[in-house]
Order: structure tokens, then C-alpha cells, then sequence
């Protein structure tokens, strides 16, 4: 008994592992009940064949990597290549884990000498223990390197902080071998077990209890920035709205100053024809919308824009060609265009002097090139490589904007740079038409 379940610890310990490694690569496939059979399940099929083929090592690795791609396969949205090549991936760095800490053992740097009985016992789980931490240490370096969004959450000094835990338990579990010498009852043995594996398995709930929060995290992130595409798309909308309206009230006025044009005429009162016409042409200028790139949507943002910075002293200069033909969907393009716009804005609102922003928006040579350059008198905070907003109300909402466009940049297999220097922000995107 006291073989099988140290046995069986291991192979639960050496599953964690195995689905931590796998869910770097791919997204679950079932959750709840059903996920927790399926580790139970391949736990007890892990354990049958290990003490089933413990004595043919060659097949009893071949088994071992066919579960774990069958059970993987099952578990994860992969395919079924793919689940072979990670379970032989996965299986090579166990074996290699298991080695590394046989090697430190037989080195002589943490051996004790000949030990029999429960001792033996004892060092011999430890040291497969050990090479088991040793594990799950590579797949969380693993998980940083390729993780996705959850790796996203936490940058480097988190990382550090969260490995602190099994590099612990690894120093640990080393020094357990040193106090060998002075183990003589039973229960001495069973408490160091209990501390072995306590630790051991302690680190894997650590490892899901963040897993929680940083998914939790990840929810609350992608509703803040879903409320931002809706505030974004509101205002686009609400802009296409007021111009609807705005022109049928025009329409009802221009019948109105046809019946004044045909009441002088008819009167033959002619000063007063010319001073009325003069009046109301000199309007018509300023109702029109001043940009159309042949695009509804474009135009929708680009003229709501334009009125904005108007109202608000800053000069728009503007070059835009034909884009009725861009491939990119209207969300994407109110991202971009709402967010570069209003971060520009507000940007150029702090300047004393010299409030300008120049839009380029052009469908040209296959490519779509949308640059907007704008003054600014305030310094730009950088935090790991990202652009932080100086402003301490909507510093988030800022973050996530620049975020959103570069996401949509990616979608599109495009390219960004982003450059400041002489009190001028420069933003430019590159687009495959």
C-alpha cells in the first residue's frame, strides 16, 4: 500500500501537468462534470499501464503516449495529429525531467548514502518527486512563452512572483534529503511524505486558483472593451442618425425657400430675390458634409469628426481618396478610425498653440493606409512597450483602444508604427486591400 499510493500521486501529479501542457496549445473542449471524469479517467488509465508494463519500459512508453493523445484528443478542441505530436512532446520532456533529477541524485550533491527499508522508500519517491516539480516548472516556462491570453494578464515581475512557489518547493524538497540521516521511526517517514506531497500538490492548486483570476480578469477586460466598440458604434450611429434627420428637415426647408423664390419672383420684386438667394447660399457650405470617400460609414465618422475638431478650434487636414471598395467590415473600421480620432482630439485639446490633425485615408496599390498625425504638449507614458494615457479618468479606456486597433491591424495581417518627436504624435497603418 504504501508503493501503490506515492504510485498513484505521481501519475495524478504527472496529469495536471499533462493538461496544463495541453491547454497551452489549444482551447477545452467540455467543462464541469464531464472534465472531471475525463481526468479521472485517464488517471486511472495512466496508472493501470504503468504498473501493468512497469517492467517493459519501450512498450510501456508507447502506451503511455497513446492515452494521453486519446484522452487529450477527447479533452481538447485539437486534432488528433496534433494530440500525438504533443503527447510524444510532452512524454520526452517527462522522461528528460526524470533523468535530470536521477542525474542530481546519483551526483552525489543530494545523496546520503546507502539507505534501506522506509528510507530507501522515501528517497526514491522524493527523487522522482523532485523530477515531477522539475516538470511542472518547464511547462509553466513553456506556458509563458506560448501561452496566449492568459500569459497576456501577467507581465514579467508577476511571472517571477508565481514561480517563487515551485522553485521553493523544488530547494525544498532537495533538503529533505539531507535530514535522512536522522529518520528513525515511521512516522517520521509518513510526515515527510505528507510535506512532499503536500507541497507538491499545493502548487497546483496555486496554479488554478490564478488560472481563476486571470480568467475572471480576461471576462472583465473583454466586457470593458465590448462596451467600448458599443460606445464607439453608438456614436456612429447616432451621427448617421442626426445627419438623416438633418437632411429631411433641409428637404422640408428648401420647399419652403422655393415658394419664397417663386412668391418674389411672381411680384417681380428683384432686390429682394438677389438678397435672398445671397443668404441662403451663403449657408449652403456649411451644411454640407465636408468629406465623401464613397463610403457611408467612413463618411459617418470622418465629417462627425471633423465637426468635433471644428467646434473645438483644431485644424483637420485631410486626405482621402475612393474607399466604397475596402475589404475591412464596418466595425473594424469604426475601431480604428473612432479611437486614432478621439485619442488625437484629446490630444491636441491640451495644446496652447498649434491644435492640428492630419488624417490620411487612402485605397491605393493594393493597400489601405490610414495615418493620422496630431500635436500634443504632454508627455507620453510607456509601460512594457505599450502607450499609457496620461489622463488618470480614462487612462484604461485609452489603453484599450490603442489595444483594439492593433488587434484589428493583426486581423488583417497588417502593419503599424507608432512615432513621436517634436510635439507630434504619428500613427500609421498598412492594410492588404
Amino acid at each position: 500500500m504504501l508503493d501503490l499510493l506515492p504510485s498513484l500521486l505521481m501519475v495524478v501529479f504527472e496529469v495536471f501537468c499533462c493538461k496544463i501542457f495541453f491547454e497551452i496549445f489549444g482551447t477545452v473542449r467540455y467543462k464541469g462534470w464531464l472534465n472531471a471524469a475525463q481526468i479521472i479517467l485517464l488517471v486511472g488509465s495512466v496508472f493501470v499501464a504503468a504498473k501493468g508494463l512497469e517492467n517493459i519500459f519501450i512498450l510501456k512508453q508507447i502506451a503511455i503516449i497513446l492515452i494521453f493523445a486519446a484522452f487529450m484528443f477527447w479533452h481538447m478542441k485539437i486534432s488528433i495529429k496534433k494530440s500525438l505530436i504533443l503527447a510524444v512532446l510532452y512524454q520526452a520532456l517527462l522522461l528528460a525531467t526524470d533523468y535530470i533529477a536521477f542525474l542530481v541524485y546519483y551526483s552525489g550533491l543530494i545523496s546520503n548514502g546507502e539507505t534501506t527499508g522506509l528510507i530507501y522508500l522515501l528517497e526514491s519517491v522524493l527523487v522522482v518527486l523532485l523530477g515531477k516539480m522539475i516538470l511542472y516548472f518547464c511547462v509553466l516556462i513553456i506556458k509563458k512563452k506560448f501561452g496566449k491570453k492568459s500569459t497576456e494578464m501577467l507581465v514579467d515581475s508577476e511571472w517571477l512572483k508565481f514561480l517563487f512557489f515551485p522553485i521553493f518547493t523544488i530547494i525544498v524538497m532537495v533538503a529533505m534529503f539531507s535530514v535522512f540521516g536522522y529518520v528513525e521511526a515511521t512516522k517520521q517517514v509518513y510526515l515527510l511524505f505528507i510535506i512532499a506531497f503536500g507541497m507538491a500538490g499545493m502548487n497546483i492548486v496555486e496554479f488554478y486558483l490564478i488560472n481563476d483570476i486571470i480568467e475572471r480578469e480576461i471576462k472583465l477586460h473583454e466586457n470593458k472593451v465590448f462596451q467600448i466598440q458599443v460606445k464607439n458604434q453608438t456614436e456612429m450611429y447616432r451621427s448617421i442618425s442626426e445627419n438623416f434627420d438633418s437632411q429631411k428637415r433641409k428637404t422640408h426647408e428648401y420647399k419652403n425657400q422655393i415658394v419664397c423664390i417663386e412668391s418674389l419672383l411672381g411680384n417681380k420684386k428683384y432686390p429682394e430675390l438677389e438678397k435672398y438667394v445671397k443668404e441662403i447660399y451663403g449657408h449652403l457650405d456649411e451644411e454640407l458634409d465636408a468629406i465623401n470617400t464613397n463610403n457611408v460609414i467612413v463618411n459617418a465618422i470622418l465629417n462627425t469628426k471633423y465637426q468635433e475638431a471644428d467646434a473645438k478650434g483644431i485644424v483637420f487636414v485631410f486626405r482621402v481618396n475612393d474607399l466604397s471598395q475596402i475589404r475591412m467590415k464596418d466595425e473594424d473600421v469604426v475601431t480604428i478610425l473612432s479611437n486614432l480620432l478621439n485619442n488625437a482630439i484629446e490630444a491636441c485639446e491640451k495644446c496652447d498653440d498649434k491644435r492640428i490633425i492630419k488624417l490620411k485615408f487612402v485605397n491605393e496599390d493594393d493597400m489601405v493606409i490610414i495615418a493620422v498625425k496630431n500635436t500634443f504638449n504632454h508627455p507620453l507614458c510607456y509601460e512594457n512597450g505599450e502607450i499609457k494615457s496620461s489622463k488618470v479618468t480614462r487612462a484604461e479606456e485609452h489603453g484599450i483602444g490603442i489595444k483594439n486597433i492593433i488587434k484589428v491591424i493583426e486581423k488583417y495581417n497588417g502593419s503599424y508604427i507608432i512615432e513621436d518627436s517634436k510635439n507630434e504624435f504619428y500613427f500609421s497603418i498598412i492594410i492588404p486591400a
